[in-house]
């Protein structure tokens, strides 16, 4: 019998991939008509407008339409969640590069050119650049979050040792290779058409209704696929959506607006950058008594996602640890930036790395192993396994994860090894790093945690199968369509995979949050159950037997010794007047959570890893290259281990990138510099450590009801990536000398170099003028 679920599949869209056959938006063939939109972008970071002349732009050949925020004819405000958020500058432009009007015209050039003569008349109004600025004048988007449980400063004050510090971490941009792309087609009785590379196609919707006036039913939606996503799809994707479509309704012609590389890094938001305050109180043995944290995130100039990121950063600032004593505050600060968005991890990754560093920096304060600081405050299975915000950790499987890696990696050999190398090299330095990954499954924002999808079964036995998940890169689409094989019984080959759209599929939440396998992935199953109950009561009189002895399996449908083509079983229902067309719906059960309270069970399960990785440093020129890691990872029961293998390396080197090179920097204009791949470095396979080692933990399928035992894998894996960061702050510290370093993300060679510098310095310095820690 052929099974389907748990199978290492090709990505349905792979030959095509490597073929250049895969079709995105700006590949669609163009309709009759088609105008190309442009942006014309603030060059002011916070000021109020005075006037907009769009007089020059319109004047120049082939342009049809300009647009201000004015023009807008139903709503203009398009934020996802916490108003407002208006789809082009409204009085106010509030960072710089903020779209302020956009242009439609005959061909692309001309737009652009267009654009270029907008003329708008600024005054200049103070701006907010930086995270410290706006956690001093307490400039906030959204009020704090706080997560608590004991009493941490008197923990803090009791304990034998304490250590205080900040740390920086910062953004990242994603650099999806297709960039915001959206096609806007008018129809008939005004309703809109529109093809949009966006994570969240109802949202784009309902924004894209509300800008034109019109209710939801008449705006379409369809995605496709996307040229990666990342999160920065998932809610930026909308307003250009947005623009499109009133340009399309004001000249009643198709509009396709895509930005190139510099206006896409430039006018969209990035992973949220974080300052981060610690004051940690321990005893003798590393084990941490109360624990006080401050997580103050860039929102940027509007909400966005920001408020919910800035929540799962406060979740997860628990790393893998328990904590008896412990107070965790979560700051959306507001700033005169681009506003900050989702990205792989939503905020996870920030409050983790925050944690590890803090483990790191108590380790070298007592001279120990950073990993028996991170073993003796490790999660409990049935005690000490409490989060801050009081859900009991019934899963971990940490301490099988850290036995298994342990002694595959040769990690306390290599420990030795890496202490005589540095003992004797004077110029090169190497160091190891072992962290671990608990990553909380489900949407925080509990009723975003539901997914429908539509199965459709033909006379002749091919299925089409429909969802609310979107492909972007990631095999969602192949992943459920092995769902609806296995229940079925049939070949993927009889199975149409089709685009997501909102008109199959209605009031879907976004593909995020590492669960569109688990949602859609059940809602498709259940669609299929329902349809192989009424074939099984088809089938049975056909085969003598009752309806809950029918097996399919193998493309056959049997029973009571006998078997019939499913086909044959399908017409036969047909034949029958049986509807072969039916709904799934699924919603997340057992999750909930009270933010005033800060207590609750947001998270239907937890994804577990450890990665170690080791670096190799330059001491003179702070350059590195990481030469060795090893993952071991929990997919539960995988449920395509080929996708999920590299889900798992892919998030890796991403998270590489992250912490260790991708800088975005803004100068004190508040303009982004670093908005180009001349200018902003993203890892590539070079990169990647040339001793690579990437395992699937086996034998531990996912104790939770999700679809075939599997577990979500899209986030956790690229918080595998802090061993690296943490191994390159090891070399670090042997190159100052054994000295303590504080080594901000990213960690780029000039950062390195200079906190080693630094670090020297300090210990230079005479002991009474080194201010206590």
């Amino acid at each position: 019998m052929t099974s389907f679920a748990s199978r290492p599949i090709k990505h349905d869209s792979a030959p095509k991939h490597v073929a250049g056959a895969a079709r995105y938006i700006d590949d669609l063939p163009e309709p009759e008509g088609l105008l190309h939109a442009a942006l014309h972008l603030s060059e002011r970071t916070h000021a109020r407008i005075r006037k907009i002349d769009l007089s020059k732009a319109l004047c120049l050949p082939g342009v049809r339409a300009a647009i201000t925020v004015a023009d807008v004819p139903g709503d203009p405000d398009i934020a996802p969640v916490v108003r407002p958020e208006p789809v082009l500058a409204k009085d106010v432009v509030e960072f710089h590069g903020q779209p302020v009007a956009a242009i439609a015209a005959d061909d692309l050039a001309t737009a652009r050119r267009a654009a270029r003569l907008v003329e708008v008349e600024y005054e200049d109004l103070p701006a907010v650049l930086d995270i410290a600025e706006a956690v001093e004048k307490d400039i906030l988007l959204l009020p704090p979050i706080k997560l608590q449980r004991g009493d941490a400063g008197a923990a803090i004050a009791r304990a034998p040792h304490k250590l205080s510090g900040e740390l920086r971490l910062g953004g990242q941009d994603h650099f999806y290779l297709e960039g915001q792309v959206s096609l806007a087609e008018p129809r008939e009785d005004g309703d809109m058409m529109l093809r949009c590379s966006t994570q969240h196609p109802t949202e784009v919707q309902k924004l894209v209704a509300r800008v034109l006036g019109k209710p939801q039913h008449s705006v379409t939606v369809e995605c496709r696929r996307m040229g990666g996503g990342f999160g920065g799809k998932e809610t930026q994707a909308a307003q250009f959506a947005c623009i499109a479509a009133v340009l399309a309704q004001r000249t009643r012609r198709p509009v396709k607006l895509r930005l190139d590389r510099d206006e896409d890094m430039i006018a969209t938001g990035k992973r949220h950058d974080f300052l981060a305050r610690y004051n940690v109180g321990f005893d003798d043995d590393g084990r941490i008594l109360g624990n006080d944290l401050l997580l103050a995130g860039r929102g940027g100039w509007a909400a966005d996602l920001t408020g919910a990121v800035v929540d799962r950063a406060a979740f997860h600032a628990d790393s893998s640890y328990y904590f008896p004593a412990v107070s965790i505050t979560g700051l959306s600060c507001k700033t005169n930036t681009v506003s900050n968005t989702a990205f792989r991890g939503f905020g996870g990754p920030q409050g983790m790395a925050a944690t590890e560093y803090v483990i790191d920096e108590i380790a070298r304060y007592l001279g120990r192993d950073p990993l028996d600081i991170r073993l003796i405050n490790l999660y409990g299975k049935t005690e000490r396994n409490i989060t801050p915000y009081h859900q009991p950790i019934k899963d971990n499987i940490l301490p099988e994860l850290f036995e298994q890696l342990l002694a595959s990696s040769d990690y306390r050999q290599r420990r030795n090894e890496i202490a005589a190398f540095n003992a004797q090299s004077r110029h090169l330095k190497k160091g190891l790093a072992l962290t671990p990954v608990k990553f909380g499954i489900s949407f925080t924002t509990s009723f975003l945690n539901q997914a429908g999808a539509l199965v459709l079964i033909y006379e002749d036995g091919s299925v089409q199968l429909n969802h609310g998940g979107t492909e972007m890169g990631q095999g969602v689409y192949i992943k459920v369509a092995q769902v609806v094989a296995e229940v079925f019984g049939i070949g993927l080959e009889r199975i149409r995979i089709t685009a997501t759209r909102t008109d199959k599929v209605p009031n879907t939440s976004a593909t995020a949050a590492s669960s569109g396998a688990d949602l859609n992935g059940k809602a498709a199953e259940e669609a299929a159950l329902i349809l192989r109950r009424r074939l099984a009561d088809i089938a049975a009189p056909l085969l003598d037997t009752s309806a809950d002895q029918v097996v399919f399996a193998d493309g056959e449908v049997r029973g009571g010794g006998r078997a019939l083509p499913f086909a044959e079983v399908v017409h036969q229902a047909y034949l029958a007047r049986v509807p072969l067309s039916a709904n799934g719906f699924y919603a997340t059960p057992d999750i909930h959570f009270d933010r005033a309270n800060g207590r609750g069970e947001p998270f239907y399960y937890f994804a577990y890893g450890v990665a170690a990785t080791e670096a190799l440093l330059d001491c003179f020129t702070g350059e590195y290259r990481f030469t060795r890691a090893d993952l071991l990872h929990d997919c539960g029961q995988s449920l395509n281990p080929a996708i999920d293998l590299g889900q798992i390396e892919g998030g890796y080197l991403q998270g590489l990138g992250w912490l260790t090179m991708e800088e975005l920097w803004w100068d004190d204009k508040g303009r982004l510099r670093t908005h180009a791949p001349s200018t902003y470095k993203i890892p590539t396979a070079r990169d990647l450590p040339a001793d690579f080692r990437v395992q699937m933990l086996a034998g531990h399928p996912n104790p939770a009801n999700t679809v075939y035992r599997s577990k979500a894998v899209g986030e956790p894996p690229l918080m595998l990536a802090i061993s690296g960061w943490l191994a390159l702050k090891d070399a670090a510290c042997a190159a100052a000398g054994g000295r303590r370093v504080r080594l901000d993300a990213p960690a780029t060679p000039e950062r390195v170099l200079l906190a080693i510098e630094a670090a020297k310095r300090q210990a230079a310095r005479p002991a009474n003028a080194v201010a206590a820690k």
